[in-house]
């Protein structure tokens, strides 16, 4: 389990003052409003440093951060692509049953009829619900939506995740 999670990433400069857009990775964009430190990791997740955040702004379709050491566009633009993270402690604190990404992907999945299906390789939103991709060995991902019917148990510690795949549900993917 990393000690950090990536909140968002930094799409390049925004004006001339040494702002940056940010996509938001996170379920609340509201966080960015009361970050006043924020780790920076490359596009690999290396840890770069950190920045203290002076202000953001936050609106309907874009999030803008201005750190205290960037002062221009043309510093600002050296941030492009690189993403933003904070340390566990400073995570949002999630209900009970309710888990980070992070720490999801990579756990086996495990169905009540079949056992083993593979491993979580991401977490993405259809709009309707969460989508749970699974890798399977040699065979296609397998699309999985993260309801509390399928979803059984998450088990952060074994590293599982099991489920009750609905009926026909693995038949299209076979």
């Amino acid at each position: 389990m990393k000690d950090y999670l990536i909140i968002g990433k930094i799409g390049g400069a925004h004006g001339v003052r040494g702002e940056v857009r940010v996509t938001p990775l996170t379920d609340d964009v509201r966080r960015f409003s009361k970050l006043k430190e924020c780790l920076i990791l490359d596009e690999k997740e290396n840890l770069k440093g950190s920045k203290k955040v002076q202000s953001a702004r936050i609106d309907d379709s874009r999030t803008l951060l201005k750190f205290e050491d960037v002062n221009d566009r043309d510093e600002a633009a050296k941030w492009n692509g690189f993403f933003i993270g904070v340390t566990r402690d400073q995570a949002v604190k999630l209900p009970k049953d309710r888990y980070f990404i992070a720490d999801l992907i990579g756990l086996t999945v495990v169905d009540s009829e079949r056992g083993d299906l593979g491993k979580i390789f991401d977490i993405t939103n259809s709009g309707a619900s969460d989508i749970i991709i699974v890798k399977r060995k040699g065979k296609n991902e397998l699309l999985i939506p993260y309801l509390k019917t399928v979803v059984t148990k998450v088990d952060l510690e074994e590293g599982k995740m099991y489920v009750t795949l609905p009926d026909g549900l693995y038949e299209i993917y076979e």
